[in-house]
Order: structure tokens, then C-alpha cells, then sequence
């Protein structure tokens, strides 16, 4: 398991199709540096990411998800494995697991969509669960 603190290696260094991979496809390597201008760039201005919240449209909705997730993955310990990648021409997809220090993310899943080298729609969903609940039910208190 790759420590958030190690750089993501690039698989790829070319475009194909459309996908611009010089970031490891999609944008991983900026994530970890916790670079939200970065990643907020590989999106198109009116890019649709759907959550199991919902769908979030634009660089404004989508935003604050990444400022949480920047914050959560930047604290000590953070880890994250990637399980599978796939590209087919416009298309991505990621199968990921990972652990901070607020939760356990036993399986994550990203689909993305890509025109002009931009994401113009990705998804994700996972089985994330908090801590705080994984200490609940081995009969602790709050």
C-alpha cells in the first residue's frame, strides 16, 4: 500500500484518445499533493461528478468534496492501494481501497469521462466506513 506521501508513478506518459494520462490518468498525482487548483483544472467547466450525495455540477459544487477529501487524505498514516486501472479510449476507470485516520475505505470506485483532455463526467461510489463507527461496534462508548 502506496503512503500518500509517495508520488503516484505515471503509467503512461502520452495522450490516447483524448485521455490525457500525464498525470497518471486521472488526476491522482495532483490529489496527493494536495494541489485543489491542480485538480480542479482537469475538469471541464461544466462537469457533472455523481456521488452516492448526489450529482455535483461545476468546479463550485464540486469543490468542497475535494477540499474534505484533500484534508482527510493529508493527515498522518494515510494510506491507498490502487487495484485496478483501466483506460479505453475517452474512458477510465479506477478500483481503489485506502485508510486515514477518519475511515476505511474498503473499496472505491471512479468512472470518468473524458473530452478535450478534461473530465466531463466522473462517478464514484464506495464502501467507506468511519472509525468512530468500527469502535461502536466493538461495544465502546461515546
Amino acid at each position: 500500500m502506496k503512503t500518500l506521501g509517495e508520488s503516484y508513478v505515471s503509467r503512461r506518459n502520452n495522450k490516447r484518445n483524448g485521455f490525457d494520462q500525464r498525470r497518471s490518468g486521472p488526476p491522482l498525482e495532483v490529489f496527493w499533493n494536495g494541489d485543489l487548483k491542480g485538480i480542479l483544472s482537469d475538469y471541464a467547466p461544466d462537469a457533472v461528478l455523481f456521488t452516492p450525495d448526489g450529482p455535483l455540477r461545476g468546479a463550485d459544487a464540486i469543490r468542497p468534496l475535494f477540499q474534505a477529501m484533500i484534508a482527510e487524505f493529508g493527515k498522518p498514516g494515510a494510506a491507498f492501494s490502487m487495484k485496478q486501472y483501466f483506460v479505453e479510449g475517452d474512458y477510465a476507470y479506477i478500483l481503489w481501497t485506502a485508510e486515514t485516520a477518519d475511515n476505511v475505505y474498503e473499496v472505491g470506485t471512479d468512472t470518468f469521462v473524458v473530452r478535450d483532455g478534461k473530465i466531463v463526467a466522473q462517478s464514484f461510489t464506495g464502501k467507506v466506513t468511519p472509525k468512530a463507527e468500527k469502535h461502536l461496534h466493538s461495544g465502546d462508548k461515546i
